[in-house]
């Protein structure tokens, strides 16, 4: 599955979304003080929750002040009140970007939050695609048609016209409210309460009878290992491809509540598998662990790559520690004080034979494939009476 998805990434061409006038959405059309947000059903997701949260399964469209590259990210949102929705958007996201320029101007930032939509929108929304790409253009480009898109009525971004409900407005550089606690990916309420920024709802947009689309995150594993695995290990084999790693034999991302990375390498000289590691540590959205297996491993299986970490790995100098790493505010186990600012350390480990002695390393224990063919040759139909094969 990876494989195919990579194979049809460097196929993509780019498809810009199409203009519209209209859409669905404005079926129903509220602005100023006719905004309500709690209006709506707007759920509790989980016991603990600091609030009532719109954005979960959600969709923010964001654009830098000099116009240009238009970014859509999936960003928590809780509601305030009838027309204040507070926004987490961590360091390091494309969103993030777009807030810091328009704040350092001394400007609020346009914005718009799509809540259901396109399911193919939310899953390019979610993932980490390259800076500078829009996702309208990478969603139109998987489909092969381009998205429809409609100018938003207060603030001009791109709005889905067949979205669900679409809010509009702006986010001031200098209001901050507590946000939060919220349940999030890693499997606790680890951001806690903190003072983030808030959305002005200017404009409220939604269909007749309109479905509020929810993906809460819970304790892993959840529905998000499914599709955010094969697309996050694909990006990250081609990046690693990218920067001149040769022969990887696979990449896999595990999720954890944090993201495990296992790449496989085919060793060419001395220095490579931890070269492969590191770098795939830095990955977006890499999590503290990034192992290196030798092509041998089948890395889509934990008990197989668990059981290179025990029997390949020489904790004196196949362990290293990389300090002051980008994190997410989110991870529980950085502590409170260190939230507005968080690094963690990440940690590599090199599981595949010592390159300087792997033609020495002991043999697997394992049947060759042309001893199971002989077996198979002799005893394959008593085998498959027995529906062993």
């Amino acid at each position: 599955m990876v494989q195919e998805w990579r194979r049809r990434y460097k196929e993509l061409k780019l498809l810009p979304p199409r203009p519209v006038d209209s859409g669905p959405v404005m079926e129903n059309a509220l602005y100023g003080e006719g905004v309500d947000v709690l209006s709506f059903p707007v759920p509790k997701w989980h016991e603990h929750d600091g609030g009532r949260y719109i954005g979960t399964g959600d969709m923010v469209i964001t654009q830098g002040p000099d116009g240009g590259w238009v970014n859509l990210g999936t960003y928590r949102a809780m509601v305030h009140d009838r027309n204040h929705v507070g926004i987490d958007i961590g360091r390091g996201h494309h969103g993030r970007r777009h807030m810091e320029e328009w704040f350092a101007r001394g400007e609020p930032m346009p914005i718009a939050i799509a809540v259901g939509m396109d399911p193919l929108l939310f899953l390019v929304a979610s993932t980490e695609v390259p800076t500078g790409t829009c996702e309208y253009d990478y969603a139109g480009a998987i489909r092969g048609e381009p998205v429809e898109v409609m100018p938003g009525p207060i603030t001009g971004l791109p709005i889905p016209g067949g979205a669900e409900m679409v809010l509009e407005g702006f986010v001031d550089p200098q209001e901050r409210r507590p946000e939060g606690p919220f349940g999030e990916f890693p499997g606790y309420y680890g951001g806690g309460v903190r003072d983030l920024p808030v959305i002005r709802v200017e404009g409220l947009y939604y269909r007749n009878n309109p479905i509020i689309l929810g993906t809460p995150p819970l304790r892993p594993p959840n529905a998000r290992n499914h599709y955010r695995g094969a697309l996050r290990s694909a990006l990250t084999w081609d990046a690693l491809e990218g920067v001149g790693v040769p022969d990887i034999a696979g990449v896999w991302c595990y999720e954890f509540g944090s993201t495990v990375t296992v790449v496989a390498v085919k060793q060419r000289y001395p220095g490579h598998a931890k070269q492969a590691a590191r770098l795939a540590a830095q990955m977006p959205g890499a999590g503290h662990y990034a192992i290196v297996v030798d092509e041998d491993i089948d890395i889509s299986d934990i008990d197989e790559v668990l059981w290179a970490l025990c029997t390949r790995v020489d904790p004196d100098r196949d362990i290293e520690n990389l300090k002051d790493c980008l994190a997410s505010s989110l991870d529980p186990i950085i502590p409170p004080e260190r939230k507005a600012f968080p690094t963690i350390s990440r940690v590599i480990f090199d599981a595949t034979r010592p390159y300087e002695w792997r033609d020495r390393f002991p043999e697997v224990v394992a049947s060759s494939p042309a001893l199971k063919q002989q077996v198979l040759a002799r005893w394959g139909e008593v085998l498959a009476r027995a529906g062993i094969c």
